[in-house]
C-alpha cells in the first residue's frame, strides 16, 4: 500500500493523490520491456483511509522519494544496475545502493537511480490501485500493485481472472473501503497450496500490506 498524499501522473496531463484516484483513470505505469506507458486503473486491492501504517520511504538520488508498506513490491536492479537482472523485492528488504526505475512521463525506459537510504515513518491511510498494467509509477518511482507474494509475475497471473471480469463487465468491484475481496480469496487459496517461501514473512500481518 500507498500513503493517500502520493502521487501519480494522470494521461494528459497532472497529478492526483492517490487516495483521490477513480477506476478507469489512466495514470503513469511501467510497462515489461521497461518503457513508460499509460494503463487504466481497475480497482483498489486495499483502500483504507482509516488505518495506521508503517511507511518504508526509499530515497533515491535522482529525488524521487516512494513510500509504501513492508510487503509492497517494487522494482530494484541487481549488482550493476543491468536491465536483465531486475527483482521486485519488498521495501523492507531494500538498501542503499539498489538501483529502482525512476521516470517522468514520455515514450522512453524508466531510467535506474540508486536507493541513498531507507527511512521509517508512520501514517494514517493505506491505498493499493490496480493497474491493467499490474505496475503503476508512484512519486516518480515504478512499482508494482501488488504485495505479500514475492513474485510480480506469479502475482500479475494470479490476478488475470479480476482482469478479465473487468474486460467482460467492465467493473472489478472492490469499490468500498477495506480490503477487495478478490486478494482475500487469493491469500486464502496460496496459504492451503503455495510454499510458504513463496509468501513475503510480514506479509501474513495485515499491517505489513
Amino acid at each position: 500500500c500507498f500513503p493517500g498524499e502520493a502521487s501519480v501522473a494522470l494521461e494528459g496531463g497532472g497529478t492526483k493523490a492517490v487516495r483521490d484516484l477513480q477506476p478507469g483513470e489512466r495514470v503513469l505505469a511501467l510497462a515489461d520491456a521497461g518503457e513508460l506507458v499509460y494503463s487504466q486503473v481497475l480497482a483498489f486491492l486495499d483502500h483504507d483511509p482509516g488505518a495506521w501504517k508503517l511507511f518504508y520511504t526509499l530515497h533515491t538520488r535522482a529525488g524521487p522519494r516512494l513510500a509504501l508498506t513492508a510487503a509492497h513490491l517494487l522494482f530494484v536492479a541487481e549488482g550493476n544496475c543491468s536491465e536483465g537482472a531486475e527483482r521486485p523485492p519488498a521495501p523492507s528488504r531494500s538498501r542503499p545502493g539498489g538501483p529502482v526505475r525512476a521516470g517522468v512521463p514520455g515514450p522512453w525506459p524508466a531510467r535506474l537511480s540508486r536507493i541513498t537510504r531507507v527511512t521509517l515513518r508512520g501514517a494514517r491511510g493505506a491505498f493499493a490501485p490496480l493497474t491493467q498494467q499490474g505496475t503503476l509509477v508512484v512519486d516518480g518511482v515504478a512499482a508494482s500493485c501488488y504485495a505479500v507474494v514475492e513474485q510480480h509475475h506469479l502475482a500479475h497471473w494470479a490476478f488475470s481472472p479480476l482482469r478479465l471480469l473487468h474486460r467482460w463487465t467492465g467493473a472489478a468491484g472492490g469499490h468500498g473501503d477495506g480490503l477487495h475481496w478478490y486478494p482475500q480469496l487469493l491469500h486464502r487459496l496460496g496459504g492451503a497450496l503455495l510454499d510458504p517461501g513463496r509468501f513475503h514473512p510480514l506479509g501474513v500481518a495485515r499491517d505489513a500490506r
